[in-house]
């Protein structure tokens, strides 16, 4: 048995809310916003982005009261903050992110990011790896203001995108500027990147891999966790990290049954490997319910 850290309770990862009103986040559509004068709009913006910096703080406080060390901040954070308008809006509130940040780490939380589909490194298209490579600033533009640091630490993970499009992926982290380029991580999928594949790009990009149990199980068509393919994965996920003590690792559980796609509300089933993964995010429908279960059955044993 490899001698790598293993799991801890405190490092089960919460994503983004909870499943009670303790950590909501408030956004507006791009109709809705266009559909009011400049003005109004700033205000709507500034409103919002004071919210959501207090709702941060909300899972700040949420997280230490519950022993939770990984969160996961939703990609919707400051809606319109890679736009122009929202940009300057979300300077005024420099000082009060700061504040949050240094209160995340004085707290011993990781923070992490998952830009949403929108980002494609791999299309065939430059303006949507134009559009990507915005939205990933605006993440990397939260961190940095959040002062996070920008290493792997600070987790951006992403998919691969365009299917059969390593070298696509590849050259784009190339030319990624640092304050991304140094927080990027790919994560395997269940239609376009295999486990192995993304583990070549990464390889290939230098850049970690973020191992998703549950996407590798339904691509790979395998029955349970504890598979000889999921070990092999995982630990060759690890050598892709700086420091194999930052390694992220998801897992979910099928809904209706095992190789479902949708996510069940809870996690019954983990793969044994895990034990020995340092980070995990859990990508349950009931959030914290799902942290604690765990917490008192698979890490209580």
């Amino acid at each position: 048995m490899k001698a790598e850290t293993q799991c801890v309770k405190s490092n089960l990862g919460l994503v983004c809310i909870t499943t009670t009103d303790a950590v909501r986040y408030k956004t507006v559509t791009r109709k809705r916003l266009l559909s009011f004068d400049e003005r109004v709009q700033q205000e709507m913006l500034r409103v919002i982005y004071q919210e959501n910096i207090n709702r941060i703080n909300n899972a700040i406080k949420f997280c230490a009261a519950n022993d939770i060390n990984l969160y996961r901040l939703t990609s919707g954070l400051f809606p319109f903050s890679d736009e122009p308008i929202g940009a300057e809006i979300l300077e005024d509130f420099a000082e009060q992110l700061s504040v949050t940040g240094r209160k995340a780490t004085a707290n011993n939380l990781r923070i992490v990011m998952h830009p949403d589909q929108y980002v494609v490194l791999s299309s065939d298209s430059e303006s949507v790896v134009e559009n990507s490579v915005k939205i990933l600033k605006m993440h990397a533009k939260t961190l940095d203001l959040l002062e996070q640091p920008r290493s792997e630490w600070a987790t951006m993970n992403i998919h691969g995108g365009k299917g059969d499009r390593a070298d696509k992926l590849v050259e784009s982290v190339e030319k990624l500027p640092f304050e991304i380029r140094s927080r990027i991580a790919f994560e395997n999928d269940e239609h376009a990147y295999s486990s192995s594949q993304i583990l070549e790009v990464c390889r290939r990009a230098s850049v970690p891999m973020v191992f998703d149990a549950h996407h590798h199980v339904c691509r790979e068509k395998l029955d349970n966790y504890n598979h000889e393919s999921v070990a092999e994965m995982f630990w060759a996920a690890r050598e892709t990290w700086a420091n194999p003590e930052n390694q992220l690792v998801h897992i979910s559980n099928g809904r209706d049954y095992f190789q479902d796609r949708a996510h069940h509300d809870l996690i019954f089933t983990m793969p044994e490997v895990f034990r020995f993964a340092p980070w995990i995010e859990i990508e349950a429908k009931h959030k914290e319910i799902a942290i604690e279960k765990l917490k008192n059955e698979w890490l209580n044993v």
